[in-house]
């Protein structure tokens, strides 16, 4: 597929955060969200991928559900990999698609959910993300 722009990229992030639910979304605190084209290689070995695995986000921080004594904590950051996404992507609406589910998947390890309860809230919900799941 050919490449998107930057700009277009990130206007579809900012239709995955519009994309969460208002009863999750007013519970999202202290989360940040970047682009990035590719996870490091530090990133890469300390999540034990393998080397043709693909990474379309990822999510760094403290869950809400562990957050006790939680003062003057950094953001928690996701972030978000464009290059990754592009690789697998067949058209822009599946990039549309892809980046919409990846960073409502992200946010839900925010709430401190696993990546077997996010899927079952996927397949469960596939109306809320358009009918596509992801890889974490």
């Amino acid at each position: 597929m050919d490449s998107i722009s930057n700009e277009q990229f990130e206007e579809f992030v900012v239709e995955g955060i519009d994309a969460i639910p208002e009863r999750f979304a007013k519970e999202i605190d202290n989360v940040v969200i970047v682009v990035e084209d590719r996870p490091t290689p530090q990133q890469r070995v300390e999540l034990g991928l393998r080397h043709h695995a693909y990474l379309f986000g990822l999510y760094q921080g403290i869950p809400k559900t562990k957050r006790w004594s939680y003062n003057m904590a950094l953001p928690d950051k996701v972030t978000i990999f464009k290059a990754e996404i592009m690789d697998v992507a067949r058209s822009v609406e599946h990039v549309r698609q892809m980046v919409i589910n990846t960073v409502w998947h992200e946010i839900g390890h925010h709430f401190g959910l696993s990546d077997a309860q996010i899927h079952a809230i996927e397949r469960k919900n596939k109306n809320l993300l358009g009918g596509s799941e992801t890889d974490d």
